[in-house]
């Protein structure tokens, strides 16, 4: 008679098996033969509490082989969490809360996004570093203190010792569930290898290792020496071990946690769709229904005579054990915390405000004079530095550094310590190169809450780390990405490292509002959108040539920045013309403005840092800005030109580059290229006639 470990995991099993076959849809394979390894983590280690997804001092537990989702959904379901049998029914059909890929933020207990292999492997690295972050902040040492007696029986003060109990407020570990998709994704390998540096002792990884991918045997793709790889990263091996053994996952998972200097990972040995009688260890049940006949079979192979989604209640209330010792874990810490907030009251006020993801009061006080004494070009990498160093001291949550270049991207904070082995207090990370898996590492430090990331690299390397951003913007995260060394004004350095199509790449993901900030006074305020945005993440994109800073006595203030676009300059007299631009190109429109007022043609110039904040205006707003009646207009943007028809119409001139670039000064490139303020009055000349 099977035991009730041996219903559960079968329970598991078949609640994936029967979604996956009632959806036509999905992949089997992996939640037949990970069922045992995910049963012990989650019956006997996971700490989570069913009832508060939420609870901050929750394990946190990633399926990275997102593909595997249903097995996830089971989980959740029989563990209590919010997610009802007929959500399970409902698996991959439209508005169901069991979509083909776990979503976070739909599905209650899913900590991320996953499905692009390697993204959940390298965001738990994140959250690993959030919570070693959190926890050297916040975490307080038992101590002793010693005073003396001020009233003593013979008139001698005697030293009195009193005991001070330690306080772990962030102690939980990250667990992912990892398949051989991720191992050989590259992003794989940037992640481990931070991990293993820094050594992150509370994460441990399982490995489901089947030997299948979708082409058949990994025979013919991945070879390697897994647990050698993993331990020349400096990370815990354990196993193989054999997947379905009960005890030697629970062994190893205990072996992890023990080890407190390195990440963990446990190789199990696992049969893919174990249990089908025919299709067990194929490529065949990777990612397809077993089918009505082959399930039947398999019902009987594992002895489980139940009917589609059912489970017998000894099982459900073994599961649903959960809830209750959910419920003991986070009254403990609530009770913990209760104790740590009369001891240390100023750190657990800034701990929960930085949970929250709240700002504190005065956060952006001093922006808007912190460039007024600026007389020279600055750079806007170097005005984002100088805002950066403005705020760290304000909003202790902010953390983040650089793909191996913090000193060209500014991106350093001054006296806030670098996070690493001899300091795990340090807000500067330093990534290495490594662009795929800072993204995706600052991704999970946002998922994690308590932390304000950013990540910064030039704007050509973005490529690298598409996925995480396109990810970022998806779950809605708070993280802020760097951008510098905007364009061909990169100069000397040539084609390799000047961006072209990126900046129309950052545009077109749904849910990043990215800002090309014209001078200094327009960076500070992109910091004021991106800090105040809780809802998605913010793009930077700034240069690395210096720029003067516009006299904002004369011109309007920057606060047009929130709104995407505003007009920063027009002649005194009705507008002919309408010149667009956005960063250093606002400047040479500004130029053109004044050489075409010379020729009788008044000019507006218009700064749209953000396409999306300006479409998210009414259209009051935006017609004011772009009134429809005038169809002379040019944009001027050192990128494509693709996309400018929206502002311009059918009728306008877009100037930027269409080609790649050169290697040449800066201020040659532009001239070349056709960046100069004698090209837009040209194009201006074409759209209006100077008046009489």
């Amino acid at each position: 008679m099977p035991t009730t470990d041996q219903l559960c995991i079968n329970a598991i099993r078949f609640l994936a098996v029967d979604a996956i076959q009632k959806a036509d849809s999905g992949h089997p394979g992996a939640p037949m033969g990970m069922a045992p390894v995910a049963y012990v983590l989650w019956d006997r280690f996971l700490k989570h509490n069913p009832a508060d997804p939420n609870w901050p001092d929750r394990d946190r537990f990633i399926l990275s082989a997102g593909h595997a989702s249903a097995m996830l959904y089971a989980l959740l379901h029989l563990t209590g969490y919010d997610l009802s049998i007929e959500e399970l029914k409902r698996f991959r059909q439209w508005q169901s809360k069991t979509p083909g890929h776990p979503e976070y933020g739909l599905t209650p207990g899913v900590e991320m996004t996953t499905g692009p292999l390697g993204q959940g492997f390298s965001s738990g690295v994140g959250m690993a570093i959030a919570a070693k972050l959190l926890a050297g902040h916040y975490n307080r040492p038992a101590r002793k203190t010693t005073d003396h007696d001020p009233s003593p029986d013979r008139g001698v003060p005697l030293p009195r010792v009193h005991e001070q109990p330690g306080y772990e407020i962030i102690g939980h570990y990250i667990y992912a569930i990892v398949s051989d998709g991720d191992l050989m994704e590259g992003i794989s390998s940037e992640a481990a290898s931070i991990a293993g540096t820094l050594k992150l002792g509370k994460l441990i990884y399982l490995y489901d290792d089947n030997d299948i991918s979708i082409e058949g045997h990994t025979d013919i793709t991945f070879t390697e020496d897994v647990k050698k790889r993993f331990e020349a990263y400096h990370w815990h091996v354990a196993g193989p071990v054999d997947g379905a053994d009960l005890e030697a996952v629970d062994r190893a998972i205990r072996e992890a946690q023990a080890e407190t200097e390195r990440p963990s990972l446990i190789i199990c040995r696992t049969v893919i769709g174990c249990g089908s009688p025919n299709k067990a260890g194929t490529a065949g049940v990777h990612g397809e229904p077993l089918g009505e006949k082959e399930i039947c079979l398999t019902r009987e192979n594992l002895a489980w005579a139940h009917e589609p989604f059912q489970v017998p209640p000894d099982v459900l209330a073994h599961f649903r054990q959960a809830r209750e010792r959910g419920k003991r874990w986070q009254q403990v810490w609530e009770n913990k915390l209760a104790s740590y907030r009369q001891a240390y009251p100023k750190e657990a006020e800034q701990l929960t405000a930085e949970l929250e993801g709240s700002l504190p009061e005065g956060w952006d006080e001093g922006l808007d004079g912190l460039f007024a004494k600026q007389s020279k070009p600055i750079a806007t990498r170097a005005a984002g530095g100088e805002v950066l160093n403005a705020l760290a001291p304000r909003i202790h949550a902010l953390t983040g550094g650089s793909a191996d270049l913090a000193p060209s991207t500014k991106t350093l904070m001054k006296n806030r310590g670098d996070f690493g082995l001899k300091d795990y207090s340090g807000h500067n990370l330093h990534f290495g190169v490594r662009e795929h898996a800072m993204g995706a590492i600052a991704n999970g430090m946002a998922l994690h809450r308590g932390i304000i990331p950013y990540a910064s690299t030039f704007l050509v390397f973005y490529d690298y780390m598409r996925a995480p951003v396109r990810l970022a913007a998806f779950m809605g995260l708070r993280v802020i990405f760097i951008f510098t060394h905007d364009s061909v004004g990169v100069g000397e350095d040539g084609p390799t490292h000047q961006p072209i199509e990126q900046l129309l790449g950052l545009r077109a993901v749904p849910n990043l509002v990215t800002l090309r900030p014209a001078d200094a006074t327009e960076t500070a305020e992109a910091w004021r959108v991106a800090l105040r945005r809780t809802s998605g993440p913010t793009a930077f994109v700034l240069s690395r040539q210096n720029l003067p800073v516009l006299d904002r006595k004369v011109l309007p203030s920057a606060g047009g920045v929130q709104k995407g676009g505003y007009v920063l300059w027009e002649a005194s007299s009705a507008s002919d013309v309408i010149i667009i631009g956005t960063g250093s190109e606002v400047h040479i429109a500004m130029e053109a403005a004044e050489l075409l007022e010379k020729k009788g043609i008044a000019a507006r110039v218009v700064s749209m840092p953000s396409w999306e904040l300006f479409d998210a205006q009414p259209a009051e707003y935006r017609n004011a800005v772009l009134p429809p009646s005038l169809k002379a207009r040019i944009s001027i943007e050192a990128g494509t030109t693709i996309g400018w028809e929206r502002y311009i119409g059918l009728d306008g001139i877009a100037i930027g580059v269409n080609r790649f670039g050169a290697s040449a000064p800066q201020k040659v490139v532009y001239e070349k290229l056709g960046l100069t303020a004698e090209h837009v009055v040209e194009a201006a000349l074409k759209l209006a006639s100077p008046r009489v």
